[in-house]
């Protein structure tokens, strides 16, 4: 059972990791986090996730207090004083503490916050059966308000959406942009696959751009599978011959129905076969 946490320097005892009430994170959801898996040990794409850490600090212009260097010696330090094979890294960092008020100018000491632990998101049986899907009303965010590329700590917009998802039976939800395209799922990214080309929504499409959506981009192109990132509507999910979702959590898992449409024979295809395959002997084979 994972036991430390890693905040701004030290490993403690989970019950004595704390933050202020006066933390600009939990005030305003000020910050911004990764998550990242661990196999055999190893932590998955470890420098990918840091530099989009950094990068999601960077536009938000909040400056950690620690060379990237650092963060991932910490992460892997983290890694193993908690005694983790596989599991998860959930790494976070918050504005830090200030008044009551939006000035960040009023804010000092960002704490940086790691937790190592096992996780479990969806069940085997779903890897065997797939995942049915619905559209959420709620919209993902516009780029030219809050650009989904940056991974903040302000995750109401999924939240809302998995909400009408899980109050119709289904574990995860479709969100559209502002234009009616196919943007994202509440915590993963989409593909479908139509005359054996996969597609999947560009990151102007405002979506996060996963690093376990760009690792199944590369083993499809090293695998001989045409990709193209381009702008999806509804209708080309409806009418495809396959579908499947990719998340740090959900590796990559296929879906078979989406609005009570079945995606081709209603069953996980072929390419999401092999892709998961693929993504399970690079994760576990390293």
């Amino acid at each position: 059972m994972a036991g430390k946490v890693f905040i701004s320097g030290s490993l403690l005892d989970k019950e004595q990791a704390v933050v202020s009430v006066y933390d600009h994170g939990l005030l305003y959801g000020d910050g911004v986090f990764e998550g990242i898996r661990v196999y055999g040990g190893k932590v998955f794409l470890h420098e990918e996730h840091i530099q989009r850490l950094y990068e999601s600090a960077l536009a938000i212009r909040l400056e950690i207090p620690m060379t990237q260097a650092e963060m991932i010696k910490a992460v892997e330090e983290t890694v193993a004083a908690n005694g983790i094979a596989d599991g998860y890294v959930r790494l976070v960092v918050t504005r830090g503490a200030g008044t009551l008020g939006l000035d960040i100018r009023r804010t000092s000491d960002p704490q940086v916050i790691i937790i190592a632990d096992t996780i479990t998101l969806y069940p085997p049986e779903l890897y065997e059966n797939g995942l049915e899907l619905v559209t959420a009303s709620t919209i993902r965010n516009h780029p030219s308000a809050l650009n989904p590329r940056i991974k903040s700590l302000n995750y109401l917009n999924n939240i809302l959406a998995k909400i009408e998802g899980t109050d119709q039976g289904k574990m995860e939800a479709l969100m559209l942009n502002h234009k009616g395209e196919v943007a994202e799922c509440t915590g993963d990214n989409i593909f479908i696959v139509k005359d054996g080309v996969l597609k999947t929504p560009p990151p102007d499409a405002g979506i996060l751009e996963g690093i376990t959506r760009n690792a199944v981009i590369r083993l499809a192109d090293e695998g001989g599978i045409t990709v193209r990132q381009a702008a999806l509507v509804r209708h080309d999910v409806y009418i495809a011959d396959e579908c499947f979702l990719t998340g740090t959590a959900a590796e990559v898992i296929p879906v078979v129905a989406v609005d009570g449409r079945k995606i081709g024979d209603g069953k996980p295809g072929p390419t999401t076969k092999r892709l998961l395959e693929l993504f399970r002997k690079l994760t576990r084979d390293e």
